[in-house]
């Protein structure tokens, strides 16, 4: 039996890949701040299948509330970071800005490095049994976003810090590797109902291209064609003339 911990899976994407694990037989930890989402979904799959932990990650005490997690699953196959947040801000409240910073950097933070020093430290891990990290970050990372600056910068931090834990992993003979899951528009909680988002996906599709991607051990994970062909066309696009592109703007409260 496979086993995975998921930070961030009382809702969306974290939730919608929890439950697709348990459904495949795998043995799964999750976490978020509330916790009668975590009750039901236990209730839901089974106390056999389902360990629960209601965390914070923004709080200094998420990874002692992680390791006692991890003793009740053991070593997980895979470790899964969704937990994440986003608004747009073009009136910059602070508060709004430095929280975006405090979970979507400093939370991931606190956590992947707190599970690559577990990997480091447990003989559960190997060559023929490598632990795979996956964090989920964002399209929004690939350049400055005038409409949410704390969340574009925050993911392009994360996929900064994915790839020198990748490089760091590999100077050490770490048996850790890495997938950047870089989706764009999901219908999620979070998203507006009443405004249009270009190219949005459902949960259930973006929850396929993750596991899919994983499965085939992708270092990039980036959903559809489309949003590869369009990440690839930002990066093209030379700085002076992307911060002259103010026609950018999406209605709604993520990008």
């Amino acid at each position: 039996m496979k086993t995975a911990i998921i930070i961030g899976a009382t809702s969306g994407i974290g939730r919608e890949v929890a439950a697709r694990l348990v459904r495949q037989g795998w043995k799964v930890g999750i976490t978020g701040r509330r916790a009668e989402a975590l009750a039901a979904f236990q209730e839901e799959f089974g106390k056999d299948a389902v360990f629960t932990r209601r965390m914070d990650i923004t709080a200094a005490d998420a990874p002692e509330l992680l390791d006692a997690l991890l003793a009740e699953t053991g070593a997980p196959d895979l470790f899964l970071h969704v937990s994440g947040i986003g608004f747009q801000n073009l009136g910059l409240d602070e508060k709004t800005e430095l929280d975006t910073v405090s979970t979507n950097c400093s939370g991931m933070v606190r956590m992947v490095s707190h599970f690559v020093n577990y990997v480091k430290s447990s003989g559960a891990y190997s060559k023929e049994r490598m632990a795979r990290i996956g964090v989920v970050t964002s399209v929004a990372g690939t350049a400055g976003l005038g409409i949410a600056p704390a969340y574009s910068a925050s993911k392009k931090m994360q996929s900064t810090y994915l790839s020198a834990l990748s490089q760091q992993a590999r100077m050490e003979k770490l048996p850790i590797a890495f997938s950047d899951i870089r989706p764009g528009f999901v219908a999620t909680a979070i998203l507006n109902p009443n405004m249009h988002y270009p190219m949005m996906i459902s949960v259930e599709k973006a929850a396929g291209y993750i596991l899919r991607g994983l499965s085939r051990g992708r270092r990039i994970i980036i959903f559809g064609g489309r949003f590869r062909l369009l990440t690839g066309l930002w990066r093209c696009i030379p700085r002076g003339i992307w911060e002259r592109m103010t026609f950018i703007r999406v209605r709604g409260s993520r990008p």
